[in-house]
C-alpha cells in the first residue's frame, strides 16, 4: 500500500482500492436483490395465514422445514443446482433467507386477526382479501421494513461466502468473494493487503447496515428493542 494505491496493487498491477469498491457495489447490488426477493416471499407466506387453517398449517410446515436446515447449506445446494453465477446466487439468496421474517409476519398476522375491528369487518361481510389489504398489511409493514434491514447485511455476507467457495458470482466478476478467493494464493508470498483491505471493508459494510437495521427497529418498536 502506498499513497498512490491506498490498498496496494494485485499481482497484475491492478489498483486494489478500485477493485474493492467495485466488488462492494456488486455485492451490495446482489444482496439487495436477494433481500427484496426474500422479503416478498416472507410477506406472501406470512399473509397466507389469513386464508384459513389449512394455508396456515402449510406455511408453518414450510417455515419449520427451512429453519431445520442451516440456510447456508440450502444456499449452497440451490446455487450449485442452478449452476452458480448471478442467477444462481440471486435465486439462492431469495429462497433461503425468508423463514425467520415469515415467522414474524405470520405472528403479527395472527395477532391482528383476533382484533375487534377485524372481527367487525368480517361480520359486515368484508372479504378476506379486503381485510388483508386494509387491516393487516398496514400493520405488518413496519415489521417488514425492520426484517428487510436486518436481513440485508446477512445476505451480503452470505453472497460473499458462497462466491468465495466458487459457487456464486463468475470468476471474471470483481465481487468481494472473488477477490478474497484469488488472494489466498498470494498470502504465503507476503501480499497480505490483497485479503486484508477487501475483507475489512466487507466487515465494515455489513456491520454498518446491521447497525442501521437495529436503530430502525428501536425507533419503530422501542418496547421490543431489547428482546
Amino acid at each position: 500500500p502506498t499513497f498512490n494505491h491506498l490498498f496496494g496493487t494485485d499481482w497484475l498491477g491492478r489498483d486494489m482500492f478500485t477493485r474493492t469498491v467495485m466488488g462492494l457495489s456488486l455485492s451490495i447490488w446482489v444482496g439487495l436483490i436477494g433481500a427484496i426477493g426474500s422479503t416478498i416471499i416472507a410477506l406472501f407466506l406470512g399473509m397466507a395465514a389469513t386464508l384459513g387453517k389449512v394455508a396456515d398449517l402449510i406455511v408453518s410446515w414450510l417455515i419449520d422445514l427451512f429453519l431445520s436446515v442451516p440456510h447456508l447449506v440450502t444456499l449452497i445446494l440451490i446455487a450449485f443446482t442452478l449452476g452458480g453465477g448471478f442467477k444462481g446466487i440471486v435465486f439462492g439468496l431469495a429462497l433461503t433467507h425468508w423463514p425467520s421474517l415469515a415467522r414474524v409476519i405470520r405472528a403479527e398476522v395472527m395477532q391482528v386477526r383476533s382484533a375487534e375491528y377485524v372481527q367487525v369487518s368480517q361480520k359486515m361481510g368484508k372479504s378476506k382479501w379486503w381485510i388483508a389489504m386494509h387491516h393487516i398489511l398496514p400493520h405488518v409493514l413496519p415489521q417488514l421494513l425492520i426484517g428487510f434491514m436486518l436481513m440485508f447485511p446477512h445476505v451480503i455476507l452470505h453472497e460473499a461466502a458462497i462466491t468465495f467457495l466458487g459457487l456464486g458470482m463468475s470468476p471474471h466478476e470483481p465481487a468481494i468473494g472473488i477477490i478474497l478467493s484469488e488472494s489466498m494464493k498470494y498470502l504465503s508470498s507476503g501480499m497480505w493487503w490483497l485479503a486484508f483491505f477487501p475483507g475489512l471493508c466487507l466487515l465494515l459494510i455489513v456491520r454498518a447496515f446491521d447497525h442501521i437495521g437495529e436503530n430502525i427497529r428501536m425507533l419503530m418498536d422501542p418496547a421490543r428493542a431489547n428482546d
